[in-house]
């Protein structure tokens, strides 16, 4: 661990990240993110797989981290949520896309420094109060697609916690290692 994540450790338990988010893995994000190219999610997910294995293996209940309903209509599906889905299927663990909810629409993250970032999704997330029972106790992997600072997995984690999850995973496919560059 860090002497970072020892001062300040984050609400999640593990995280686990596939790749480096570089000049190689930039494209394949965005082709799933932006460009609506699901074979990109059939690579990540099979990548990630591999990287969170043990955090698969361990898992009761794997939740995507969710977008805002606007954003959701805007952009017709949620990267998360496909690579959820597949994860779910490579390890027969099962996938919840309504437990966790977005309840504030934020400001894209990216350009965002880590300050603000922890600021702009503060409060943005919480478990569906008719789903909560379901997570009691048991070991949530929250699937995301790129870790930058951990604003939005810490404030998803944080979320799960409250509402009674026994610990929280976090798998993506990139993270973005020092010195920060926001994936645009």
């Amino acid at each position: 661990m860090s002497e970072a994540a020892f001062a300040n450790p984050p609400p999640w338990d593990r995280a686990r990240a596939a790749v480096a988010y570089d000049d190689a893995s930039r494209p394949i994000v965005h082709l799933l993110k932006f460009y609506d190219t699901p074979e990109a999610g059939l690579l990540m997910a099979r990548l990630m797989a591999r990287a969170g294995r043990k955090l698969l293996a361990e898992a009761d209940l794997i939740i995507p981290v969710p977008l805002h309903r606007l954003k959701l209509w805007w952009r017709r599906f949620n990267q998360s949520a496909q690579l959820a889905t597949r994860l779910a299927r490579q390890s027969a663990k099962p996938w919840r896309g309504d437990v966790l909810v977005r309840v504030k629409a934020t400001r894209p993250q990216v350009g965002l420094n880590a300050e603000t970032r922890r600021r702009n999704v503060r409060a943005a997330f919480r478990v569906n109060d008719t789903k909560a029972a379901g997570i009691a106790g048991r070991n949530i992997l929250l699937v995301d697609d790129v870790l930058t600072t951990g604003a939005t997995a810490s404030a998803c984690a944080a979320a799960l916690k409250k509402a009674g999850a026994g610990r929280v995973d976090v798998l993506t496919f990139a993270l973005v290692v020092k010195p920060y560059r926001p994936h645009i």
